[in-house]
């Protein structure tokens, strides 16, 4: 398994001015460019080939004062692996500092798996952050691994255009704004259409942006091609399964 360096792990106890200096040091030495070991094109949801990278889909459930972090890896349609961990919640929901809610837990998780994936993507954000370093950012770095972030709802940041009813695959720039660290006008992410009805765009789309070793092109295209045929990009979907269902067996 990857080694964690310790010197990223999210920390709780932290107070704010301390996450947040932790996280201008994670944006600093996060990549945010190619840097990976396979090839984007090879990714898939369908059948795999002996090329095919392993893709990790992180998610969590909630039960009380417990947090489960759920990790699946799959090589296309095929699950190669499955974990998760249980373990208490120590931070509350903070915009912005959301790894030091999320984080500990996830590192746990990667702890408990046979083998690394050659990719992750996380249901949270990565550069699309007001410092850069969203969850995506902040784990993919702790373990030197290339991280995607998908959130259901944009941090920061601003679309270059409409993101109203697009249709399935279409996706629009998203760039920086004052709200972030990084000048205005840089790109940081996507607006990515991943599932529309086909006589109503009601589906909203998802916000892909890099978390580590990634361009922001790249991200968004290995998330295009980890479309299915629900909303949520099939790798964190089936993390999000396998959390509740482990939610389900806590008494």
């Amino acid at each position: 398994m990857a080694e964690i360096r310790e010197r990223f792990r999210p920390d709780p106890s932290m107070n704010r001015t301390q996450m947040e200096a932790l996280q201008r040091d994670i944006a600093q030495t996060a990549v945010f460019e190619d840097a990976v070991d396979f090839d984007p094109t090879t990714v898939t949801v369908d059948t795999p080939t002996p090329e095919t990278p392993i893709v990790a889909g992180v998610d969590q459930a909630f039960l009380d004062d417990q947090i489960v972090s759920a990790i699946v890896l799959t090589r296309g349609e095929t699950v190669v692996a499955r974990t998760h961990t249980t373990t208490p919640i120590e931070f509350p929901y903070v915009p912005g500092l959301l790894s030091f809610r999320e984080g500990g837990p996830i590192l746990d998780a990667f702890e408990a798996l046979p083998t690394d994936p050659d990719v992750i993507v996380f249901d949270g954000s990565g550069r699309i952050h007001f410092r850069e370093a969203g969850l995506a950012t902040h784990i993919g770095v702790a373990l030197d691994l290339p991280a995607i972030g998908v959130a259901k709802t944009l941090l920061c940041g601003q679309p270059v255009s409409s993101t109203a009813a697009l249709a399935a695959g279409e996706r629009v720039e998203i760039v920086a704004d004052e709200t972030m660290s990084t000048p205005d006008g840089t790109t940081v992410g996507h607006a990515l259409q991943t599932r529309q009805y086909p006589n109503s765009h009601r589906i909203n789309p998802v916000y892909v942006s890099p978390g580590h070793r990634l361009s922001a092109d790249t991200a968004t295209a290995i998330i295009d091609r980890c479309r299915g045929a629900y909303k949520l990009p099939e790798p964190t979907r089936l993390a999000d399964a396998a959390a509740d269902e482990a939610k389900d067996t806590i008494e």
